[in-house]
This record gives C-alpha cells, structure tokens and sequence, in this order.
C-alpha cells in the first residue's frame, strides 16, 4: 500500500519484480539503474544469499512531476527466483503496489514460470490480498534466444486474465523501460481517486 511522506510532500510506492531464478529480474533492475541519471535514483541495494539475491533502490521519476501535490517516488525489488528463500519472497511482497511478472521465454522453464505464479497468488493471500487488486504486468523475457516459446503459447500457459504484456531482452535493455513506464503509470491510475490532498 502507499506510503504518505507529509513532511516531504511524497508518496512512495512499491513495485516488485517477481519470477522464476534467473528469469531477468535482477537484469531488469540493473538495467534501470544503469540507465537513470545520479539525481533520480538512490543507491542500490542487495541482499545476497548463496543462490540468489533480492536488490532494491528507489527513484524519482521527473517526468511525472506531481499528483494532487504529491511527488511520487517508486521503490523497485526483486524477490529471490529459489522456492527455498519463500519466506523472503514473500517479505518483499508485503505492501506492494505494483508487480512486474517476469518470464523467462524458454520452453524449458515453462512449470517453473506456472509455479512462480502459483507461488505469487500464495503469497499475496498471506497479506489478504488477491491478484486482480494489483497493477500488473507482465514481461516476457529472453525473447532473442532460440528455443523460446511463441507469445500465443506463453500467453494461453501464463495470462489467462488478460495481463498486459511487453516482450524483452533485459540483457540487452530492450523492453526494460517500456515495461516500468507502464506498470509505474498503472500504479498511479489505481491510487488516483484515493489520493488525499496535500
């Protein structure tokens, strides 16, 4: 859920990068670092364990400027892609915002993308809330390999709510920014009309 800053004039909200290990996600919030001005972004953190980690940093985004007096400020997370560090992921989902679900394209990782969903739903029920209520989208990732799956076939396993969804290689930054512009957008849609005034 948002979080008001009054003395600052900001609100801050939080945007999980959620999916399978080594699907992109870590790749994605490289990237967005790698690519915002030192003004923007604050400092990224990580949190390593032997298998995975879980980064974050937060961001100004200057070209939104403010909504109904308040600057926004989104924070960016990782989950840890391991099913051992469950307790983690669902540390990091705790008053999320928005999601980002990324999935790695290749054919051979198709259950584990289905699992990371599954786990997903789990763990937002231990918060008492659903997927529906949340801003999502979805990213398809590693689409410049060559054992991937047709968006169709992704799309008919992974997105039967109808999800947007951007095609990527985050190694690359291709699709990276595209999908934060439109998760970030989506976010502030749904917190529109709650908003209190400044």
């Amino acid at each position: 859920m948002a979080n008001y800053n009054y003395s600052k004039k900001e609100l801050n909200l939080k945007i999980v990068y959620y999916g399978t290990s080594l699907g992109g996600k870590t790749t994605n919030l490289r990237s967005i670092h790698a690519k915002l001005s030192p003004g923007q972004k604050g400092q990224m953190m990580s949190l390593a364990t032997d298998l995975d980690q879980t980064i974050f940093f937060d961001f100004l985004p200057i070209d939104v400027g403010e909504i109904k007096g308040w600057k926004l400020r989104f924070h960016l997370y990782t989950v840890p892609g391991q099913v051992y560090y469950n307790a983690s992921r669902r540390l990091v989902l705790r008053n999320v915002d928005g999601l980002v679900f990324v999935i790695d394209s290749q054919r051979e990782r198709l259950e584990e993308n289905i699992e990371s969903l599954y786990n997903l739903q789990d763990n937002l029920r231990a918060y008492n809330l659903i997927l529906k209520d949340i801003p999502m989208i979805i990213q398809y990732n590693k689409r410049d390999l060559p054992n991937i799956m047709e968006i169709k076939e992704l799309q008919s396993q992974l997105n039967n709510e109808d999800y947007e969804y951007f095609e990527s290689v985050a190694i690359r930054n291709i699709g990276v920014f595209e999908t934060l512009k439109r998760i970030c957008e989506l976010t502030i849609i749904s917190l529109a009309d709650t908003l209190p005034a400044v």
